[in-house]
């Protein structure tokens, strides 16, 4: 039967049962029954309003206590609830619950219906959740639903709805709080729900339906592929079981789409993305312009488009993308739940057409859209963050259009709200510190706030650790923190910035292959540091890799590119810096063509048309400096001034535009002398300066470019204010060239130049004195290669020839003709400057001929000027001073009488002492370390450098003048004074730290130039308390010795105790001991270099860490005071009057090796060579040879050269190099037995001058006294001993925890006595004869009384008869000897004195 025949039946029956009858409530029942049915089928409205009104007609006629009532509550509620899905009337859901409440109150725990009503009503509770997002809501429909499964067991034909609607609930309540237990339950209820509709099942499309959306929010979670993949044939299965025409075919067709998007999304195929729009238009088209999810579909449909114009850049799929996010917005109208969306992604669309076409109204309107959804999205909405992010970044593009400072404001405060929203762990938190970090370096770029730089770079840092190798946008972050550094560089000019930097865009290229839509940018920021580095450290490979990088640039940007102007503006400029280093003219031309293509593409109104102008008029002026065509000047200046046309009052480079048109203008000046160019040049330079004030980064540049110019003027009409100013000027500049700046010598040159023009005027010698100060300091900062170091040579040359003019000291014309010959070296022929050149040293040579007349200044001078001639033109100011100079030069040849001053010769002349003071210098210098570091420049100085010091020193020029009048004996006594007090040097004792400047890390340098950090600190606070000390020199292991030279290593290290003993003080810093902290603690007393560095000084003063004074003791000395050297015995074990006045030699060998038997070092042969200048011995520095080996020569050569057998009292292990050598120097710890000290056992000894001067005593002594010294040759020891052999040996027993053995000896002449081993012996040893215990012998142990009498023979007697420390030999083949159990100490006494007479010195020779 039909529904509508159902409808009728039923309408009949009711009619038959009036008001009144019994079974009406039944029949009323019944008919609503069929009309809901009805309605069901064909969604007629009417139907169900009329089951309603017949429904409620029920509920009256079943009132309170009626059986059916339940029944009645219960599917007028679900009438009502329908109502609602279709109208959206709230009262009719509100009744719904109500109604649902009250049937569930009346179906108790055993009614059979109770699960229905338990669902019913979680299903309505769920609808006013969706409605109000009310959590209770939903928690009370989860707890309904999981009390309706538990009712439909296994088997029950509804658990799977119970399944499928409970995993619906907690799949919302993962969506709003996110907590992950609900999703996974989700899925596993979602699973059940599957299994329990198989195929054929009537609802196992909105199972597989509901399953793969959980599954996608499982993938959306945790970025698991299966899951989506999953999810994906889920859809595909329940669309088949969809097919056209099926209500909810439209939903299925929207799902997959949505997965195929975001399966697109993670893999990049494109086909996923077809699938998608393909699936998303089929979706559209079912969803009718009535239909309730028709929004959600142009959304989505339109996000896809979006997706594809990211991928293709076809403006049609944005197009449409826009008016279907338009459509959906009219949709969703204020108040409905998902505005927000379409106002977020319609921003968005409108943004990216901003982006492409950069109309203004669609930027407008996005930022207008992101504010409305903002407020939509209130506090605790899920969806703020990405609100407040997208905005912010809307806001940005409109401060980066028009340069607003209150939208980069407020884009960095929805930044920082955004960033508070997404904590550590959230997935878009490293956007929100990216895009954050962004904004801070535009408020940095236009408010120079260093604060917002560095909290960029921090943000950057941490963006970047979020962004693991792997992760899309991890070549972003690199690309960013990158030019965050690159910006902290330009400010603060730290090259690890630059460096750091370089790596990142290093990185960020590699991920960014051939194709990459960014590889220009990394491919540009990575050439700008390059070229950067390059300006810095002048390191030319870094500026031919930014050249390659830019032409690789230029590739990508082909002419129709719309930024192919920026790549060849950038290689036409490293393209100009590569002929500034070069001169190769190819590379200038190149540049200029490359300018005038990039300006061609910057026509007219192009915002960065003057920049092209800039760049094209600086290489037209640097190719009129090298060919000096006048037409590239005047197209210079023609360009130069368009480029300020354009360069409004308020255009950020307008002062670049005025200061490089000035600087034509003045070129100009140079060549026609037209002096309305240099008018108009200093007004542009006082222009320019007046938009750098104080603090900007260029305005030493003003400073400098006005001060030439006013010199310029000075030059021109001679107005004194002109030069006065440009002095100002010339110091302002200066003071902003702090050193290490690279401009700082241009600076210092100009100003020199201008102090002796005020000379020249003036006549004041302070003026001349400081021009050659700084001129000095100008040619150390162009070293050889500098384009520049001809000028400074040429300047110095100059200002020293022009005071021996005023002072007549001979030394300052040498040093002008030494540099002279220098710059001229450097100045080729075709150099404009050489004809200078030339006639300023035939000046100098003239002025030294003068002085003393010697032919080949005179011949030289004439070539000189000769030279010049040929190249200047006849007729110039300059041509007729060489031609009057070379012509006095010939009358000066021809005429001899010239030369010879009317007045006599003195006695000494200039020259003279100039030579004696050089000589003097030189021998001293050999003396004293070959580097030493000058203490007020921080330099480190060789010698030549030295004696250049001091040459130019006061000291210097004061010695002159006070030897003019003395005798030659004064004169030697002065010099001799003046000097050695000059280079009084400190030498520094510290433990090494970690990375310890070296030699090529100072060389060249100022060390107050460099970090401040580590072992650079160590040093500068050296100079400091080394110049507090009034010492202009001081001395460091660290890099006042080329290491990588084993020669100057080998000398150091034998003439290093020398130089500790001739400083004037050695400063020790005690690294590890705090202010208030004692001598005990310090590493330094456990190093073996610091041995000698302790005790060679005469003047020491101990630092704490902190580099104060130890223990704040004032003493000038710290050997004087008492109290420090007592705390150096006790923690050295060196006695006082070593420690205050040692003397190096080998007197005491065995004490000397004991100061350092627990000292170590670094490479175990240093111990030894530690030790060569205590025993103040010179032998070869072997690095490389085994420990054993260096100190055993030491050894060797300490026996060799004193014959001292002390050496030979140690305990240990022996040395490979010789049995009687230990192999480490701690052996020498044991203190030796001391033979002034009687033993306890000694009975007391008479002996009467009759047995004193008996025969054996006598022989014995005439035999000790006349053995030979013990001597040491080809690994051989000959030994003189007394020697008492063994008679026995026996082992007593072994150890029975260690392996030891003790043996019991008796030999001739000696008690027996007991040693025990590590070791067994040989059975070799054990044999008869085998073994010798021997005393060794030196004569020096006998009185220096030459005969024997009455007391000298009780001291021989005494002496043999005590206690010593024996020796054990084995007995070799070939008479030889080795030593053997030298690990115990073997001490041994005599029997008697009786048979000491008998003993016998005999030489044996020991390997």
């Amino acid at each position: 039967m039909s529904s509508t025949d159902d409808v009728s039946h039923k309408r009949a029956h009711l009619k038959s049962c009036p008001p009144g009858s019994n079974g009406r409530d039944t029949a009323l029942f019944n008919l609503a029954g069929a009309l809901r049915s009805r309605f069901v089928k064909g969604r007629k409205s009417g139907d169900l309003d009329e089951a309603i009104t017949l429904l409620r007609d029920v509920l009256e006629l079943r009132p309170s206590g009626h059986p059916d009532r339940s029944s009645s509550l219960h599917w007028l509620a679900l009438c009502l609830s329908n109502r609602y899905d279709t109208q959206g009337a709230i009262a009719d859901l509100e009744e719904a619950v109500t109604l649902g409440r009250a049937a569930l109150e009346l179906r108790l725990p055993r009614h059979p219906n109770r699960a229905v009503s338990l669902n019913n009503l979680a299903n309505d509770l769920w609808r006013r959740f969706q409605k109000h997002a009310r959590m209770y809501d939903l928690e009370e429909a989860i707890e309904l639903h999981r009390a309706a499964l538990e009712l439909r067991p296994s088997g029950h034909r509804d658990r799977s709805s119970s399944l499928l609607e409970l995993a619906l609930c907690l799949s919302n309540r993962y969506d709003s709080r996110g907590t992950v237990a609900d999703l996974e339950e989700a899925v596993t209820l979602g699973r059940a729900a599957v299994e329990v509709r198989p195929p054929g099942h009537p609802n196992r499309a909105v199972s597989l339906n509901n399953l793969a959306n959980d599954l996608w929010r499982k993938f959306q979670k945790h970025a698991r592929l299966y899951n989506l993949e999953e999810a994906i044939e889920l859809h595909r299965a329940a669309l088949e079981l969809r097919p056209s025409g099926h209500r909810d075919r439209s939903s299925s067709l929207h799902s997959l789409a949505l997965c195929l998007s975001n399966r697109h999304d993670s893999q990049g195929e494109v086909a996923d993305l077809e699938e998608a729009l393909t699936l998303g238009r089929a979706a559209l088209e079912l969803r009718l312009p009535e239909h309730p999810d028709r929004a959600v579909s142009l959304g989505n449909l339109a996000c896809d488009l979006r997706t594809r114009f990211q991928k293709h850049a076809r403006m049609y799929d944005l197009e449409e993308a826009i008016e279907l996010h338009r459509a959906a917005l009219e949709l969703r109208p204020s108040g409905h739940r998902d505005r927000s969306s379409s106002l977020h992604w319609l921003a968005l669309c409108l943004s990216d057409r901003h982006d492409s076409q950069g109309e203004g109204a669609d930027l407008e309107e996005a930022v207008t859209l992101g504010r409305a959804a903002l407020e939509l999205r209130l506090p605790g909405h899920p969806d703020r963050a990405v609100s407040l992010y997208n905005l912010a970044c809307r806001l940005w593009k409109r401060f980066e259009k028009h340069a607003r400072m209150y939208d980069l404001e407020e884009a960095i405060e929805l930044h920082h709200a955004a960033l508070e929203l997404r904590p550590f762990g959230h997935r878009d938190r490293s956007s929100s510190l990216l895009e954050l970090a962004l904004c801070l370096s535009n408020r940095y770029d236009n408010q120079g706030a260093v604060a917002d730089l560095e909290k960029a770079v921090t943000l950057g840092r941490a963006a970047l650790e979020l962004r693991l190798p792997g992760h899309p946008d991890r070549a972003v972050s690199l690309y960013n923190l990158a030019c965050r550094l690159w910006k902290r560089f330009k400010n603060h000019a730290r090259m690890y910035d630059l460096e750091e930097a370089i790596e990142l865009h290093r990185a960020a290229l590699e991920l960014r292959l051939s194709g990459h839509r960014d590889r220009l940018s990394s491919l540009d920021g990575l050439a700008l540091c390059l070229s950067n580095r390059y300006d810095g450290r002048g390191a030319v490979a870094d500026l031919e890799e930014a050249i390659t990088l830019r032409r690789a640039a230029l590739e990508l940007r082909p002419p129709e590119h719309p930024d192919r102007a920026v790549s060849l503006g950038n290689l036409a400029c490293d393209l100009r810096t590569r002929f500034q280093k070069h001169a190769r003219m190819y590379d200038l031309e190149e540049a200029i063509e490359l300018h005038r293509a990039a300006l061609e593409l910057r026509p007219s109104g192009h915002c960065d048309r003057s920049s092209s102008l800039d760049g094209l008029a600086l290489c037209l002026s640097n190719r009129y400096d090298s060919q000096r065509e006048v037409a590239d000047l005047e197209e210079a200046l023609t360009l130069g001034r368009a480029a300020l046309e354009l360069c409004l009052p308020e255009h950020p480079d307008r002062a670049v535009s005025l200061s490089n048109l000035a600087y034509d203008l003045r070129t100009r000046f140079e060549k026609h002398a037209r002096v309305f160019d240099l008018e108009e040049a200093i007004e542009l330079h006082r222009a320019a300066l007046e938009l750098r004030p104080s603090g900007h980064r260029d305005q030493s540049s003003s400073l400098n470019g006005l001060a030439l110019c006013l010199l310029d003027r000075y030059d021109s009409q001679g107005a004194v204010a002109d030069l006065e100013e440009a002095i100002t000027l010339g110091r302002a500049a200066l003071e902003l060239l702090l050193p290490g700046h690279p401009n700082r010598a241009v600076s210092l040159y100009n100003l020199a130049c201008c102090l002796w023009k005020r000379f020249k005027n003036h006549a004041r010698m302070y003026d001349l004195e400081e021009a050659i100060e700084l001129h000095r300091a100008a040619l150390e900062l162009r070293p050889f290669g500098h384009r520049e170091r001809s000028s400074s040579l040429h300047w110095l040359a100059l200002c020293l020839s022009d005071r021996y003019d005023s002072q007549g000291a001979v030394t300052d014309l040498e040093e002008a003709v030494t540099l002279g010959r220098a710059a001229l070296a450097l100045n080729p022929p075709s150099h404009p400057s050489r004809a200078s050149s030339l006639h300023d040293l035939a000046q100098c040579l003239i002025k030294h001929f003068r002085h003393r007349p010697i032919a080949a200044d005179l011949n030289e001078a004439i070539a000189l000027e000769q030279e010049a001639l040929q190249l200047l033109t006849p007729g110039g100011p300059s041509y007729d001073v060489s031609r009057r100079c070379f012509t006095t030069c010939l009358q000066m040849k021809i005429n001899p009488q010239v030369t010879i001053t009317s007045s006599s010769a003195p006695d000494v002349t200039h020259f003279d002492v100039n030579q004696d003071i050089r000589g003097f210098a030189l021998e001293l210098l050999k003396t004293m370390p070959t580097r030493l570091l000058h203490t007020l420049t921080g330099v480190l100085c060789n010698r030549d450098a030295q004696i250049l010091h001091f040459m130019g020193s006061q000291q210097c020029g004061q010695l002159l003048s006070s030897c003019r009048t003395c005798t030659p004996d004064q004169r030697t006594t002065r010099i001799h004074t003046a000097v050695s007090r000059y280079f009084k040097f400190v030498t520094f004792s510290h433990r090494w730290g970690v990375d310890e400047p070296l030699l090529r890390d100072v060389e060249g340098h100022s060390i107050y130039d460099m970090s401040t950090q580590g072992g650079f600190r160590k040093l500068q606070t050296l100079c400091v308390r080394a110049c507090e000390q009034d010492y202009l020199w001081a001395w460091s292991d660290t890099c006042c010795i080329d290491k990588d030279s084993s020669a100057e290593l080998q000398e150091a290290i034998g003439s290093m105790f020398a130089w500790y003993r001739r400083s004037a003080l050695t400063i020790v810093h005690l690294s590890d001991i705090p202010d208030n902290g004692s001598f005990g603690t310090s590493e330094w007393f456990r190093r073996g270099w610091t041995l000698q560095e302790l005790l060679a000084p005469q003047t020491i003063l101990f630092y704490t860490q902190n580099w104060s004074l130890y223990k704040n003791l004032t003493s000038s000395n710290h050997k004087t005071d008492t109290n420090v050297i007592e705390e150096l015995k006790n923690g050295t074990g060196i006695d006082s009057r070593f420690l205050i006045n040692f003397s190096p030699g080998m007197d005491d060998a065995r004490s000397r090796l004991q100061w350092a038997s627990s000292r170590c070092t670094t490479r175990p042969e240093d111990i030894a060579y530690s030790l060569f200048g205590i025993f103040a011995l010179h032998l070869p520095v072997l690095y490389g040879e085994a420990a054993e080996n260096a100190l055993g020569r030491l050894l060797a050569e300490v026996i060799s050269q004193s014959g001292d057998i002390s050496v030979l009292d140690w305990v240990g292990a022996a040395s490979p190099f010789h049995s009687c050598f230990p192999a480490h120097i701690s052996s020498y710890q044991t203190l030796p037995l001391s033979p002034s000290q009687p033993h306890a056992e000694e009975p007391s000894l008479t002996i009467n001058h009759q047995s004193a001067s008996s025969t054996a005593p006598r022989k014995l002594y005439h035999s000790l006294a006349k053995s030979p010294l013990p001597q040491f040759f080809n690994r051989r020891l000959a030994l003189p001993s007394i020697i008492h052999r063994v008679a026995a040996i026996q082992l007593q027993g072994e150890g029975p925890l260690t392996p030891s053995y003790t043996y019991k000896i008796r030999a001739s002449g000696l008690r027996p006595l007991e040693i025990t081993l590590p070791d067994k012996l040989e059975d070799a040893a054990m044999k008869q004869g085998a073994l010798q215990l021997v005393r060794p012998w030196h004569s020096k142990l006998l009185s220096p009384s030459a005969e024997l009498d009455a007391t000298t023979g009780k001291q021989l007697l005494s002496t043999l008869r005590r206690p010593f420390n024996a020796l054990l030999l084995f007995r070799l083949p070939h008479n030889e000897y080795k030593r053997i159990a030298s690990s115990t100490l073997i001490v041994a006494e005599p029997v008697d004195s009786d048979g000491v007479p008998q003993s016998k010195v005999k030489i044996l020779n020991i390997v």
